[in-house]
Order: C-alpha cells, then structure tokens, then sequence
C-alpha cells in the first residue's frame, strides 16, 4: 500500500500535534504538514499535494466551509471536516458533508487512554477511508454544490397501504458509513408515507446523529428520530442509531423494542451494523429486508450473511454508485447478499418487498 500524505489544517496546536502523533504512528500514513489557518493551507496543499485533509471547521481569517467549497470549486479532493461536539457543530458537520466532506469526526478526546484509543481508530480509519474513496465522485458531487440543498422529487408517489400485521411483522434494516448520509438521504426520500419500520446504523459520532436524524425528518415522508432506549419499533418511522453506541432490537410480547448500549467497539465502530444486524436477525429472521450501502470495511457482513441464511430479503449497493466500496463487497464476498443494485434502484426494490408481504 502507498503511503497516504496527510495535511492536518486546525487551529488548535493541541490537535494537530495529537493528529500528527496518531498518524505518523501508522506505517502506510504520514503527516506531509500542518496548517494552523486555510491560508497557510493553501500553500500547502499546492506545493505538497496531499491526498487526504483534515478540516476544522471553526477557524479564524476564514471558516471551514468557505475554504471547504473553494477546495471543492478549485481541487477537489477527500477532506475529512472536525468539528467541536456541539449542536451547532453538528449541524455545520452536517452541512459540509452536502458539499462534498467524505468524513466527519469530532475534536480528539484526550483524557483517558481508553478515550486516546478510540480517537486514533476513528482518526485512522477515516483517514483510510477518504483516501479510497473515487475522486471522480467527489468531483461530481462538488459540481452539484449550488443544487445540494433541493429537495429531490420523489420515485415512488403511490403510498403503501400495509395491514396491520405487515407492518407489525416486517422491518428494514440498513448499514451504512462513509458517503452514508447522502445515500441514506436519497433512499429515504424516494419512500413513500406507509412503511415498515427502518432501523440505520451509520458511522458517525456522538450527538451528530441527532442533528442527521432531524435533517432526515424535514426531507422524508416517514417520521425519522435518533433512536432511544425503549423505543417502541412502529410502522412509517425510521430510527438512526445514536452516535457512540450500539442499537439493538429485543422482542417484548411481539412487539420490537429498541435497546441502547455502549459496549466495546465491534469491528472498530459504535455503533456497528453487525450488531443492529444479528439482533434483527434473531427478532425476525426471514421478516427483514437487510442493506448494506457505502463505507469501508466489513462491518455488517457477518450480520448480513446471518440473515441471508435466515432467508431474509438482502441487498448491497454496487460499486458504481458507492463512494467506497468497502462494505458492500464485503458482504457480497462473504456470501450474504442477494441482491446488488445502484442506490437509484433501491428504494423501488424494498418498496416492492414490502409491498408484496
């Protein structure tokens, strides 16, 4: 593997030299510079052509997202944006995803050496991730900038009328990391009022998934919310696992329940998509439609595949239209999948599923 050249652009010394330690630990990543402002980074960048940035947000002489849009504009390339873990930071996170960051993390948390552990995984997995991510996607999704923010006209305008017991029996689950939110975005707005229940496990951090999830609820038909522990799992709602920890189902009286926990990282996440996965696999085994959208690595796969043999409904995205390839084939390799299509099909295929039960 090539070496991955890193330019750390913060303000704070106390992060890039946090930054700069965890990486240049890495034998295939290395810290080609430090920038303290986009000023200096942009120097930077064009003399040393780094392949992967990471971006504060809230910086002086010039904030994040201006800079992240002139990178866009002028080079793209993958950025990974870091932001304070605020509400309003989440929100700003959010809103430099749209136009164009592959990744978000939050500011490192040093207090503990539990806590320095858990940063330098997601610091580095990240890091791994935007850089296998395809430029020519970025390249387009920088070009649609100006119209990021429409709201996409619906693929499915007839609403499903399940009965009772179909809502109460079916579940869609969905994995999802890097370039998740959109896909996740574009999916649920193709859905229609009436549907099963959808539980989501993206990667993200803590508190970001609240502001994901009501971002999600002002552009989507269904009721979306960050899951809560004891959330009763109802028809036409879609529940977003809470950053930093692992969402499950349990069965109570024949009713889905929602239990939140934190545990150990699984396939270094929390939340990891093999949890959510294996659970529903046990609640409702051949009554759950299972997708693997874009993200690196294999979380999922081993959950996917439980289900698959559970003669679950399973779907991957394919690699044309994933970001990062990583997940998807995983679960394809592993043997777990049925089904592969573009996202831009997805949403008609579970409707029909569902439809059809």
């Amino acid at each position: 593997m090539p070496t991955i050249k890193v330019l750390i652009v913060d303000d704070s010394a106390l992060v890039r030299q946090a930054f700069t330690k965890i990486l240049n630990s890495e034998t295939d990543i290395e810290v080609i510079g430090t920038a303290s402002d986009p000023y200096i980074a942009v120097n930077k960048i064009q003399k040393q052509k780094p392949d992967v940035i990471t971006l504060d947000i809230e910086m002086p002489r010039m904030d994040g997202l201006t800079f992240l849009k002139k990178i866009m504009k002028q080079a793209p390339m993958p950025v990974i944006v870091v932001s304070n873990q605020t509400l309003k930071g989440a929100k700003v996170a959010l809103k430099a995803l749209e136009l164009g960051a592959v990744e978000v993390l939050t500011k490192p948390n040093l207090s503990n050496q539990q806590h320095i552990l858990e940063s330098s995984i997601r610091l580095t997995d990240a890091i791994r991730s935007a850089y296998t991510t395809k430029r020519a996607k970025i390249s387009v999704k920088a070009a649609t900038i100006d119209t990021a923010n429409k709201k996409k006209v619906k693929t499915i305008s007839t609403p499903v009328h399940l009965g009772t017991k179909a809502n109460l029996s079916k579940v869609i689950v969905i994995g999802a990391s890097t370039g998740g939110t959109e896909a996740i975005k574009s999916f649920l707005e193709a859905l229609p009022t009436k549907m099963p229940p959808i539980l989501i496990v993206q990667h993200m951090p803590e508190k970001f998934t609240h502001s994901f999830a009501t971002r999600l609820n002002d552009n989507c038909q269904l009721t979306v919310k960050e899951a809560e522990q004891g959330d009763l799992v109802q028809a036409n709602h879609v529940y977003i696992a809470p950053g930093n920890h692992h969402m499950k189902v349990k069965s109570n009286m024949g009713q889905l329940v929602i239990a939140i926990e934190q545990g150990e990282f699984v396939n270094r996440h929390r939340p990891s998509v093999d949890v959510l996965f294996e659970s529903v696999a046990e609640e409702r085994g051949k009554n759950t439609v299972a997708i693997i959208m874009t993200g690196m690595g294999n979380d999922g796969a081993k959950g996917m595949l439980t289900l698959f043999h559970k003669k679950a409904q399973t779907i991957a995205q394919d690699e044309a239209s994933s970001i990062v390839y990583g997940m998807p084939k995983q679960a394809l390799l592993l043997g777990g999948v049925k089904n592969v299509l573009p996202l831009k099909d997805m949403a008609k295929e579970v409707y029909e599923l569902v439809k059809s039960s």
